[in-house]
C-alpha cells in the first residue's frame, strides 16, 4: 500500500506574497493603547491640591499655559517647579520676558488661607500679568 501526499503549490515563485500578517500590527497597536490609557490621567496629575467647587466656565490648559499652583503647606510651584514667595515676581517675570500674551492660571488648595493667597495674587499682580484665571472643580450634581 503506497500512500502519496498532494505536493502544494510553493508560494515562491517569483511573485511576492499577497497575504499581509497583521497579528504583529494589532498587537502593537493594542499595546499602545493601553499605554496612552495608563499614562493620559498621569498627565494632568501633579502637585496634590483639593481646589474648591463652583460653577464656572471650563478652560483647556494644556501644557503651553503657565499654572501656579498654592499646595495645602503653603508651597508655590509654577509649572511643577517650587518657588519661595520672596522670588515669584522674578520668576514670573523670567517666564514671561519673551511670552506676548502675559496669562496665568491659578489653582490653590481649598484650605490655604484666603489672606496667602491674595499675597500671591498681588506679587503676580507686580510681575505684570494682564491675565489671571482661577481653577476650580465642577460642583458634584445632587441627584
Amino acid at each position: 500500500m503506497t500512500i502519496r501526499y498532494a505536493r502544494k503549490k510553493q508560494i515562491s515563485e517569483g511573485r511576492p506574497m499577497a497575504d499581509i500578517n497583521v497579528t504583529p500590527l494589532v498587537d502593537v497597536v493594542l499595546v499602545l493603547l493601553i499605554i496612552f490609557m495608563v499614562t493620559a490621567p498621569m498627565l494632568q496629575m501633579g502637585i496634590d491640591v483639593n481646589l474648591p467647587k463652583a460653577k464656572s466656565q471650563n478652560v483647556d490648559v494644556t501644557e503651553e499655559k503657565v499654572v501656579l499652583t498654592i499646595d495645602g503647606a503653603k508651597g508655590i510651584f509654577v509649572n511643577k517647579t517650587k518657588i519661595p514667595l520672596a522670588e515669584l515676581g522674578l520668576r514670573l517675570e523670567g517666564v514671561f520676558a519673551d511670552r506676548s500674551e502675559r496669562e496665568l492660571y491659578l489653582r490653590a488648595d481649598r484650605t490655604v488661607p484666603y489672606g496667602f493667597v491674595v499675597e500671591v495674587m498681588a506679587e503676580i499682580r507686580k510681575a505684570g500679568i494682564d491675565k489671571l484665571g482661577m481653577i476650580t472643580e465642577p460642583p458634584e450634581e445632587i441627584k
